[in-house]
């Protein structure tokens, strides 16, 4: 098993230096004799894994594990249809759930299974969710370094959609490390007065967060704590289903408990239930 071991510390090695490294860099960072790094390197070659500059003898990551990296990465098309999960989760809860994608600077919906209710809460497939405002964006932002959300963020204005949306990117950016510590975003009176959503990641077998998972309701719907804490129950269970079948191997149980309410519901004046749609982004 060794050489095997040394084979992907060679590759790892090599992943981490864009400028490429040479035999004797091997050896003094792995600590691997010339001669067995030798021998590694020309399998690796040979299968297309590194390659070797003719030109200053360094060697590079090669076609295959990029390959492999970019097949990864294509994954989330398995997510673009409506998957049963998703379908079982509208069916369980009765409320919008959706899917979204980063996709460059704009993140977007890309599968959906609507409510059946008759406060119908409108988002459709193709739909720009706002990067500061969506719990659906967010939970995708809180997987990025600080320095590219923040720069993402400052790519376009923060409307303030209600007295409620954090509008700068630094109250964002402050939001995000709460999504990251309890893993997933709620969304309330953040992006339309009268929805509440909550999303979190789904992840690939790397790690990466592909995608993420939304429930929206009116929020008259969700005044009770247990309904609120059951919708985070679900979504958060969907998402580690959707997570473990590209792969993802997650250091929390399988089925989590359902989750505390994570602040008190703010007071709201009483509003007569109404057939207007809503945006639940």
């Amino acid at each position: 098993m060794q050489p095997v071991v040394r084979a992907l510390e060679i590759l790892r090695a090599i992943a981490h230096h864009g400028d490429g490294m040479t035999i004797g860099d091997i050896h003094s960072t792995l600590g691997i004799p010339l001669g067995s790094a030798h021998r590694l390197l020309a399998v690796l070659t040979e299968q297309e894994f590194v390659t070797r500059s003719p030109i200053n003898r360094r060697y590079f990551l090669g076609p295959a594990a990029r390959q492999l990296t970019e097949q990864n990465n294509r994954l989330t098309s398995t997510l673009t249809a409506p998957h049963p999960a998703v379908v079982a989760a509208a069916a369980e809860s009765g409320e919008t759930v959706f899917l979204s994608e980063l996709v460059g600077s704009q993140v977007v919906c890309i599968s959906l299974i609507e409510s059946k209710h008759p406060l119908r809460l409108f988002v459709r497939i193709g739909q720009e969710m706002p990067l500061h405002a969506a719990a659906s964006a967010r939970a995708l932002l809180a997987d990025l370094d600080t320095g590219t959300a923040r720069a993402l963020l400052a790519d376009r204005p923060l409307t303030s959609f209600t007295s409620d949306t954090p509008a700068t990117p630094d109250a964002v950016i402050e939001h995000l490390a709460v999504v990251r510590a309890r893993g997933y975003d709620v969304c309330d009176d953040e992006l339309d007065r009268g929805v509440w959503a909550v999303a979190a990641p789904i992840r690939t077998s790397i790690g990466t967060t592909c995608a993420s998972l939304t429930l929206a309701a009116a929020a008259d719907r969700m005044r009770d704590p247990v309904a609120r804490a059951g919708a985070i129950h679900l979504v958060l269970t969907t998402a580690a289903r959707l997570s473990a079948e590209l792969g993802y191997i997650s250091r929390f149980p399988s089925s989590p408990s359902v989750p505390q309410m994570d602040q008190p519901d703010k007071p709201r004046p009483n509003r007569p239930a109404s057939e207007e749609d809503h945006d639940p982004r």
